[in-house]
């Protein structure tokens, strides 16, 4: 099993940036990728960024230039940085890790506000 633990949500005025954190334990398999998401009211979940074990990269067109994603794999943490931040990136954002196999194992989420 895996443990998935985030941090970092907050409020911030548009066009701030604000970075999260999300930290995982438990049994972490060479090759788990991990990665974002995020989900507002009434909407569905969607994909914000990836990263594999090796560094590769994932944004979505429409998450490209303003989302940062990295990983250190001996902390096993993967952060997020969001620049240029919008009212409608207002969500709950959700840290996952993905075996090679599919599984997926996800955080409890950490909200983020975007307001004046």
């Amino acid at each position: 099993q895996v443990q998935l633990v985030e941090s970092g949500g907050g409020l911030v005025q548009p066009g701030g940036s604000l970075g999260l954190s999300c930290v995982a334990s438990g049994a972490i398999f060479n090759g788990d990728a991990m990665g974002w998401y995020r989900q507002a009211p009434g909407k569905e979940r969607e994909l914000v960024a990836t990263i594999s074990s090796g560094g590769s990269t994932h944004y979505p067109d429409s998450m490209k230039g303003r989302f940062t994603i990295s990983r250190d794999n001996a902390k096993n943490t993967v952060d997020l940085q969001m620049n240029s931040l919008k009212f409608e990136d207002t969500a709950v954002y959700y840290c996952y890790l993905r075996r090679t196999w599919g599984s997926t194992f996800w955080g409890q989420g950490t909200q983020v506000t975007v307001s004046a």
